[in-house]
């Protein structure tokens, strides 16, 4: 089987995790990747980067990014205090789907909430993505809220 490495993204892989967000129906409408790259998404590194309660995360397969998540760290009065993980952004390269990858890097991404003592971990995830729906059924996630969302220009 072939190892895949999971790490904190660096400034190098943004390109690279850009690629992952626009290779979808959803993200070719929202993203840009370029080149060159917005200086936008370069600035939200940085804030993201320099946040102790966030991590942005690549799976690696040899030198190619495969996969990004950012995992965000929430702590409420809520469950006495309790810490919750968010997970989003999650994209697999269309070439590596299918291949546990996704799996691996869930059980890596949930492993790191346990580090941070989450009490739970949750995500959202748009209605249309019937597919990511199962894969996330078969990992233990269960729909138990709706979510709801306001754009703002």
């Amino acid at each position: 089987m072939t190892r895949i490495l999971f790490r904190k993204a660096q400034l190098a892989d943004v390109p690279a995790i850009i690629t992952l967000l626009a290779d979808d129906v959803l993200g070719r409408l929202r993203e840009d990747p370029g080149p060159p790259i917005d200086r936008r998404y370069v600035d939200a590194f940085h804030a993201i980067d320099s946040d102790p309660n966030q991590l942005l995360a690549v799976a690696v397969c040899g030198s190619e990014v495969i996969g990004t998540l950012q995992l965000t760290f929430i702590q409420g009065l809520a469950r006495k205090g309790a810490w919750r993980g968010q997970i989003e952004a999650v994209r697999i390269a269309r070439s590596q789907r299918g291949t546990g990858f996704g799996k691996q890097m869930f059980a890596w991404a949930i492993e790191q909430c346990k580090e941070r003592s989450c009490h739970l971990v949750q995500l959202t995830t748009d209605k249309t993505r019937t597919d990511a729906h199962r894969f996330y059924d078969q990992l233990g996630f269960e729909a138990t809220h709706i979510g709801y969302k306001l754009t703002l220009k």
